[in-house]
């Protein structure tokens, strides 16, 4: 049977060569609330833009905590037997296979639902009784109640000025987290960041980060998703590697925003402007 898309199959582990934890740079408390949660064994939610570094947070937090990352990255197909397993067909043999929450339950570690808002909404309710006192997951497929260990933690992200009212988390879901609210970072601590993770000097990081501002002044304008921080590393990085500033900024900025010819005309003139 195909994978289902959209799932990592497995935890990930993550960390740099020389065992420290992947870049992060806190803006505010968010690293104390996220610790202060696992110890009390409560779900946390992360809202924020697009590429505002709510991924990377994770990432370092596991590190920090020194557990596994079981991924999901939700999108509208998204079904709970998604989430919880099912069975497959293997040889001759029909076999259970366990979902990516209920591998985290059973091992322990972070399970990571990115853009909860995106999956159908017959997950959340798979979630709530992980995500309330009782931590336990129903595998109603096997007759099992796993109850989570003191080292599982429920995470979920979603960006609230993407979605559509249509799709929004619901008050008896919202309330069931601690929630982390997540913004661009301030102008000086984003150029640190895209110098670090770009391989740029300070001075090309600030234009960057000073184009990225500028751009997302457009929101009003009819761009849909303003560029996150995430995608100036990515154009920092392809000046690092030796193209053009203009040619970085196109491919990794203005042609990734948006095909709207006017509103690529608008960016364009930015960078020009600044590069």
């Amino acid at each position: 049977m195909e994978a289902t898309k959209g799932l990592r199959e497995g935890p990930v582990g993550y960390g740099t060569s020389d065992g420290t934890a992947p870049f992060y740079l806190p803006v505010g408390p968010e690293v104390e609330v996220f610790e202060a949660a696992f110890r009390s064994r409560m779900p946390v939610l992360l809202k924020g833009p697009t590429g505002c570094g709510k991924t990377r947070f994770v990432v370092h937090m596991a590190h920090r905590l020194g557990l596994a990352v079981h991924t999901v990255s939700c999108h509208d197909d998204l079904t709970a037997s998604d989430l919880v397993g099912r069975f497959l067909i293997k040889g001759r043999e029909t076999v259970w296979v366990d979902g990516p929450l209920t591998r985290a339950v059973r091992e322990g570690g972070i399970c990571y639902l990115d853009e909860i808002v995106e999956a159908r909404k017959d997950t959340t309710v798979v979630i709530h009784p992980l995500a309330d006192d009782r931590r336990i997951l129903a595998v109603e497929k096997t007759g099992e109640e796993l109850k989570a260990p003191e080292s599982f933690m429920l995470v979920v992200s979603y960006n609230p000025g993407y979605q559509h009212i249509l799709k929004d988390l619901k008050p008896s879901t919202r309330q069931r987290f601690v929630t982390i609210e997540f913004d661009y970072p301030p102008e000086e601590m984003e150029a640190e960041i895209v110098e670090r993770e770009g391989g740029v000097d300070r001075d090309l990081a600030r234009r960057l980060v000073g184009l990225g501002r500028k751009i997302r002044e457009l929101a009003d304008s009819g761009l849909d998703t303003p560029p996150g921080t995430r995608l100036l590393v990515h154009a920092a990085g392809l000046i690092g590697g030796g193209l053009p500033p203009r040619t970085a900024c196109t491919v990794a900025i203005v042609n990734t925003l948006t095909d709207d010819r006017d509103l690529q005309k608008a960016v364009t003139d930015m960078v020009e402007a600044i590069f």
